[in-house]
């Protein structure tokens, strides 16, 4: 699915509306909430929320931290963002909504007041869950929202890598930095969804969301991408629905 993230023009799409899995996409709307808790001051960037034994038993892929610890509002942003952590994504889960399960009704219930009515959300993280349910019509929808009402924190989906604990962690999304205008936003997978991402690009003043899931391999599903965007780029403003 290709949208002008401007004047919401469909540019191309192809089974935007079949139900699939999103796999670590579904920390788009994590951050979404964590974004807007930021905004309304109930959490702030340098604020310490503390990391418990479930958010600590989270599978890989994770930041590592132990129950007992603290994780800084703006490291458990970044390793979403950048290394997809699961355990980050259940920290912040449990700081907004008390209980992740909790957190996953204010996430579906976010969808759908956003239009996304083919959503529905069992995680924070998208491990895996059979209710775990999105399609790329509905992730575009959620990726302009985060641009459009969040620009000053979109620009953390731009982290090529960051520091913590005396690591360096580097980005999942090798598309940014590597294709033309691309600064965002999220990828994913679990064997249920295959490869996954939303990416996002501006070029001569025009920005474009597009959206790639069930690629067989994360190089397929990056070239698929950067072949759309290239695609959508390059036949200006036409409109082609059925591309």
């Amino acid at each position: 699915f290709v949208m002008d993230a401007r004047t919401g023009e469909v540019l191309h799409q192809d089974n935007a509306d079949e139900i699939r899995h999103p796999a670590s996409l579904t920390k788009m709307m994590t951050l979404y909430l964590t974004f807007e808790a930021l905004d309304s001051g109930k959490l702030s960037l340098d604020q310490r929320l503390p990391v418990s034994s479930f958010a600590e038993s989270m599978a890989p892929t994770k930041l590592g931290v132990r129950a007992g610890q603290t994780l800084m509002v703006e490291h458990a942003i970044m390793g979403l963002v950048t290394k997809s952590a699961n355990d980050a994504a259940v920290v912040l889960a449990e700081a907004i909504g008390g209980t992740e399960s909790q957190f996953a009704e204010m996430m579906t219930r976010k969808a759908h007041a956003l239009g996304m009515t083919r959503t529905h959300y069992a995680n924070a993280s998208g491990l895996p869950d059979a209710d775990q349910i999105t399609t790329a019509r509905d992730l575009t929808i959620l990726a302009r929202a985060i641009q459009e009402r969040f620009p000053r924190y979109y620009r953390y989906f731009q982290t090529r890598s960051f520091a913590f604990h005396g690591r360096v962690i580097g980005n999942h999304n090798h598309l940014v930095g590597r294709v033309e205008g691309v600064d965002g936003i999220k990828t994913g997978y679990i064997n249920a969804s295959g490869f996954n991402l939303v990416g996002s690009a501006v070029r001569d003043g025009r920005r474009l969301v597009a959206v790639v899931m069930g690629g067989k391999s994360a190089v397929a599903r990056d070239n698929r991408m950067a072949a759309l965007l290239d695609d959508a780029f390059s036949r200006g403003r036409r409109s082609d629905p059925d591309a």
